[in-house]
């Protein structure tokens, strides 16, 4: 059976520029499963207001960390289908699937990509978002998709979602791994701040479990790591708007950390797969200056995954458990 594997992310601009930010937090923004109010009355309050002025503060922070090569998320995602494959033909040989990428928002779009990949003759079609923790906000809009998809064609392709993988053995692995090679490399924190994305409150008292995956997850980072209960948090980031998010919030807790005399600080973010807009600009740039204007001392931002051997080894595996047999 002829198989498609498909890494999908989140997406991004496709420019550091006013109307490519705003062309992409329309679209965003504009999905029912990432804002859930009533329709007509959050259309007003994106048109009128942040498409008008926090677009302005969120191109300037994407010229912050834009490349020469782009957006970060997008070329390390790119990176990341690359390494996939070669480690998939590595291990699989001529029985190794075929690897893609689609983004949520902003293209390549996954209806798009299956078109193509029908007219080529694929069967199986095995979409491994790349968000570890399953949330209604990021991999249901995924689900959405795949089903407006199915509903549109007459012949339907095989079409399987890797719901998430939280608690994965070579995922905490990886990120275990990833943190003992910042501590050899700048020594040993004083605390180790676990922040995972926030989603409204809400969201998880109405059921999404979102917030109960981010906890397992950094339970176990913290065991694999020999951590004691005083050497590391969990905490939330990337609050939008004034009402309750998942908490407490990272920006917070780093404040307030400097000032009880926590000198020494790292902060990693096991929810993302790959560096962007909230880990490069949010994280290393607005968090790691709040903590240092506290009080604190030492910051380091541990990177994401990208593109480390781990994590590619771990996709293969996860990818593997799932093709056809």
């Amino acid at each position: 059976m002829k198989t498609a594997v498909v890494l999908m992310n989140l997406g991004t601009p496709v420019a550091p520029s006013r109307k490519a930010v705003r062309d992409f937090l329309r679209e965003f923004l504009s999905d029912s499963r990432v804002v859930e109010l009533f329709k007509p009355l959050w259309m007003i309050i994106l048109h009128c207001i942040i498409l008008v002025f926090r677009v302005i503060k969120v191109t300037k922070a994407y010229e912050k960390i834009w490349t020469e090569e782009g957006s970060p998320l997008r070329v390390i995602t790119e990176q990341q289908v690359k390494l996939l494959q070669e480690k998939l033909s590595e291990q699989l040989g001529s029985e190794a699937p075929v690897v893609f990428h689609a983004m949520t928002y902003t293209g390549p779009y996954l209806n798009e990509l299956v078109d193509r990949l029908q007219l080529e003759s694929f069967e199986h079609i095995l979409i491994l978002p790349l968000y570890p923790q399953y949330s209604a906000t990021t991999t249901g809009s995924i689900y959405d998709q795949v089903a407006d998809i199915v509903s549109a064609k007459r012949d339907i392709p095989q079409i399987h979602i890797i719901k998430h993988y939280f608690n994965y053995s070579e995922y905490i692995d990886a990120l275990a791994t990833s943190v003992k090679n910042t501590w050899e490399q700048n020594g040993r924190c004083d605390r180790l701040l676990m922040s995972f994305h926030s989603i409204p409150q809400k969201y998880s008292d109405q059921g999404d479990p979102y917030y109960f995956q981010c906890k397992e997850t950094a339970e176990k980072l913290a065991q694999a790591l020999a951590l004691k209960p005083d050497e590391w948090e969990m905490t939330f980031q990337s609050r939008l708007g004034f009402s309750k998010w998942l908490s407490p919030y990272t920006v917070v807790r780093t404040e307030a950390l400097a000032k009880e005399g926590v000198k020494n600080l790292h902060v990693i973010s096991p929810a993302f797969s790959a560096d962007c807009l909230e880990t490069l600009e949010e994280i290393s740039i607005e968090i790691g200056d709040l903590f240092l204007a506290s009080g604190g001392e030492k910051f380091q931002f541990i990177p994401c995954l990208n593109t480390q051997p781990k994590h590619i080894e771990m996709m293969s595996t996860i990818v593997k458990n799932y093709l056809p047999k």
